[in-house]
């Protein structure tokens, strides 16, 4: 029965890690079939074209590049904004804690459309009222500068839940230990908490880099006359998807790969020289307890 449970287990890994990774591979085949629809079937051929085609395509590459910076500016942005609102909550409680902790939690459970309107009424409607209809001090018209706005808004509140799970297993008694030594709370901040929040800060950056990259509803309401990837994709729905698409996709799947190896290895190299300095702290304990034996 053992066995048995244990080759299920193993059947269902299989099958997941198929499903996951099936339909990558089929995009991926497109990319290089000879076929103006982006399919494998039928299979017409290898061809390269339609990575020439890519290179060639200025308006998919503008909006490629929009994703990217608007991307790297909601990354920087929610980072600062959630990391900034996950030690505020944690430092304070009762029903002022409940509320701040609500309030960010809520623009997740908000639909991306009712968000993405919302900005672009809210912004239009403030640069209205302080500048007046000629006033140009700060363009409040609908651009980038407004997606990363609305994106900020909800996935700020992601990294927030990153780094407060993070701070759950941080010691107070540190902070307390290094202000009583007379470091002050700039110093504890950047030596002490900071360091320990590197991994969830991390981890929330890239969170929040990708989900800005796939993100729609509050761009196609907010981006004014501006692309994005995925307005630009959905745009060519209407008029006909070519492999391109595939091709950048393609590019991105190994660009991604290449990245998660290099991470790995990195990894791997730190846990070595970690595992060096443990083992080389232990022989000098049992080298201090041999002398102070003799």
């Amino acid at each position: 029965m053992h066995k048995l449970r244990q080759n299920l287990s193993h059947l269902y890994t299989v099958l997941f890690l198929c499903y996951l990774i099936a339909p990558l591979v089929v995009m991926s085949g497109a990319a290089f079939n000879d076929s103006k629809l982006p399919s494998i079937v039928p299979w017409k051929g290898w061809t390269g074209r339609w990575f020439v085609d890519l290179w060639n395509d200025d308006r998919m590459l503008m909006a490629f590049a929009n994703t990217l910076w608007v991307a790297a500016a909601v990354a920087v942005i929610s980072v600062i904004i959630g990391t900034a609102a996950a030690i505020l909550i944690n430092s304070i409680s009762g029903r002022v804690r409940t509320v701040l902790y609500s309030m960010m939690i809520a623009t997740i459970l908000i639909p991306g459309v009712v968000i993405g309107i919302s900005t672009m009424i809210m912004w239009t409607k403030l640069g209205g009222a302080l500048f007046g209809p000629e006033g140009k001090p700060f363009p409040f018209v609908p651009g980038l500068h407004l997606s990363v706005l609305g994106q900020v808004s909800y996935i700020a509140a992601m990294v927030m839940l990153l780094v407060l799970a993070r701070l759950q297993s941080f010691d107070p008694g540190l902070e307390e230990a290094a202000l009583d030594l007379g470091a002050s709370h700039g110093q504890v901040m950047r030596r002490i908490l900071l360091p320990h929040l590197y991994p969830a800060i991390f981890a929330g950056g890239a969170v929040a880099f990708f989900q800005s990259i796939e993100n729609f509803n509050v761009t196609q309401f907010t981006r004014g006359g501006a692309d994005t990837l995925t307005v630009y994709v959905f745009s060519k729905v209407r008029s006909g998807i070519t492999p391109t698409i595939n091709a950048l996709a393609f590019l991105l799947i190994c660009v991604t790969l290449v990245l998660a190896v290099i991470y790995e290895i990195n990894r791997r190299r730190r846990a070595r020289i970690e595992a060096a300095r443990e083992a080389e702290a232990r022989r000098a304990e049992e080298m201090a307890e041999v002398t102070g034996v003799a």
